[in-house]
């Protein structure tokens, strides 16, 4: 099957009654401006949507009459009143104008906007999220990257694992309570579509370990590509890379073009005062370093953990890492740049950017002046995430309850295959490239009580007995792998050194008895992210209190397509009793309905789109 076979006009008879409300500039898939979108969604603002129990946005001080927008003193309330939660409806988009100036050949887009949607939550709310899929052919999930879903593995997002992927034409609400605060992002879960542009953040109020006094709200960076995702990926099929170049990188969902059209995004400092940035890295395939010209930046959360304000005058973000900074506005009123640089190996993305940066401009400056100074490249990360970060609340993992073995060895590597007279790479942990099936997720599996499952859902039983869970990877490539854990954050105890050229020595396995007393058990840095490093070892442990079926992945797109992921079952007697199982069914009915009688069928993981082999 040819990729671009993925995107044909195949119809689908559960759109019939939406399609028919629907304006014909979105049949046509044009971009559209809110008040063109379909009443499901233009209720609510295009930027932020409206909590379940966030407050008014028009009722002020001179006009209590105005509630919400669309809702005043005038309003019928026992026919109308506003929408709970939040609505999203994703759309597909050919030939998309994308927010460089440049036309992306294929766009999937949340409310008609890239990114999409932040989510603006307080610590404790719940946050409940309405989907409507309007793709033409592909299934769909949301993924909520970092939230710890206690107990509520079944609203994780992640399609053949937690659910069943959302058909086109259907609806489904996620629901979720913010145990956590700080900064993070939402995208999909099915096959590589998240650099197509399903692709939101999320800001999550709380308090912070160092005070301030404005908040720049998110600041996503991503890597865009102008060729469809699927594309892509089937091009990598037969040799595993290396991936295209990045076409551009995006700051907030806005750059220059390599022709000289876009705009660059343009960050406001007010003179003297601090201010509270939250830092993404929403890629694809780009890990890289940020830098702003003469100021530093005070981390004071890791994702979603507090640490002791840490300064530094750059930072390196694998993908998926956020930190939360401050930035002091004490440098004379004028415009500087935000610069992003990609380590000089070229291990953890290119791009054909030549020169990726927003501005930040301080109150007076000339709002169309460029910056003067380049500033100086930061260190090269080498792939290499900090790990000197400090978290505030402390958690020691037990020493004397870590024991290397084959239970926890997880090691990784490459295997070519041919499959249907085609070769076919795969990135393999322990032996095994994870592709699971769509309609029969794990948790499925677990309602049914039936816990044999197939060898390719790479599934790991995590022990019932300990607290703690221990985890070695052993990358035995030269390739480093920002690697991502679901419903946990981790303790990163230790791991081998950064290279220049891993490539030029053997893998270094991980040896208990030279390498073991190295590993910090007291209050190490911890995150849901973290480097691995090519041809080295990672040793992570995280607390076993969250019963589901947790993913635990590369978060290069290209790489977890091509199955290098394994899911951890834990606690799973608990399950059926801590996790609403019966919230599946209905879902994965619809899937199995619309897939029954599609010709397009999977032909990857199934995590980021492997047909059966």
């Amino acid at each position: 099957m040819r990729a671009t076979q993925l995107f044909q006009g195949l119809g689908c008879l559960a759109l019939a009654r939406i399609v028919a409300a629907l304006p014909p500039s979105l049949l046509r898939h044009e971009t559209l401006s809110r008040d063109q979108l379909p009443d499901l969604i233009k209720k609510s603002p295009m930027d932020e949507v409206d909590l379940i129990k966030r407050g008014p946005t028009c009722n002020t001080p001179t006009n209590r009459a105005c509630y919400r927008p669309g809702y005043t003193i005038n309003t019928d309330y026992e026919t109308s009143f506003p929408p709970g939660g939040y609505n999203f409806v994703i759309t597909e988009h050919d030939n998309w104008l994308g927010p460089d100036g440049v036309i992306k050949k294929k766009a999937m887009l949340i409310n008609g906007a890239f990114p999409g949607p932040t989510i603006v939550a307080d610590w404790g709310d719940t946050v409940r999220v309405t989907v409507t899929s309007l793709l033409r052919v592909n299934g769909t999930s949301l993924h909520w990257h970092g939230v710890r879903m206690l107990n509520n593995s079944v609203n994780d997002g992640a399609n053949g694992v937690t659910e069943c992927p959302l058909p086109p034409g259907a609806t489904k609400t996620y629901t979720f309570r913010v145990e956590q605060y700080g900064s993070s992002w939402y995208h999909s879960h099915f096959s590589s579509q998240y650099a197509n542009g399903i692709v939101g953040t999320l800001l999550f109020n709380g308090p912070a370990s160092l005070p301030y006094e404005e908040d720049l709200g998110v600041f996503p960076i991503t890597d865009w590509y102008y060729t469809p995702a699927d594309v892509i990926q089937h091009s990598l099929i037969p040799t595993g890379g290396p991936p295209p170049d990045s076409d551009n990188i995006l700051f907030n969902g806005k750059h220059v073009n390599a022709n000289g059209g876009g705009s660059y995004q343009r960050v406001k400092l007010k003179p003297g005062k601090r201010h509270r940035l939250r830092i993404i890295n929403t890629s694809v395939d780009n890990t890289f370093t940020v830098s702003l010209v003469n100021h530093q930046f005070t981390v004071i959360q890791t994702d979603f953990v507090p640490v002791n304000a840490f300064t530094t005058s750059s930072l390196f973000l694998g993908i998926g890492q956020r930190y939360d900074v401050t930035i002091d506005a004490s440098q004379a009123v004028g415009n500087y740049w935000f610069n992003v640089t990609l380590s000089a190996t070229g291990l953890c993305g290119t791009t054909k950017a030549k020169f990726p940066a927003a501005i930040f401009q301080y109150e007076g400056a000339s709002s169309t002046a460029l910056p003067t100074i380049k500033g100086t490249p930061p260190p090269d990360s080498l792939c290499e995430d900090n790990t000197n970060f400090v978290p505030i609340v402390s958690r020691t993992a037990p020493a004397a309850s870590f024991t290397f073995g084959p239970a926890n060895d997880l090691d990784l590597n490459l295997a070519t295959q041919t499959w249907e007279g085609q070769q076919r790479v795969y990135w393999k942990i322990k032996g095994q490239d994870m592709n699971i099936t769509w309609d029969e997720p794990t948790l499925e599996y677990v309602a049914k009580g039936n816990l044999n499952f197939p060898a390719r859902y790479n599934v790991f039983t995590v022990p019932p007995t300990s607290p703690w869970s221990f985890w070695v990877v052993e990358n035995l490539l030269g390739l480093p792998h920002p690697l991502h854990l679901h419903g946990h954050d981790f303790l990163v105890l230790g791991r081998s050194p950064a290279l220049a050229n891993p490539f030029a020595i053997a893998p270094r396995r991980f040896n208990a008895a030279t390498d073991g007393p190295s590993l910090k058990y007291n209050n190490p840095v911890r995150r849901d992210v973290t480097m691995l490093p090519g041809n080295g070892w990672l040793v992570v442990a995280f607390r076993s209190d969250n019963p589901g079926a947790w993913l635990f992945h590369c978060h290069i797109a290209w790489h977890v397509s091509q199955g290098l992921s394994i899911q951890f079952l834990e606690r799973v007697a608990e399950i059926p009793s801590a996790v609403p199982l019966s919230a599946i069914k209905p879902n994965c009915d619809a899937w199995t309905a619309y897939y029954n009688l599609s010709p397009f069928k999977q032909f990857d993981s199934g995590l980021k789109m492997a047909k059966d082999r």
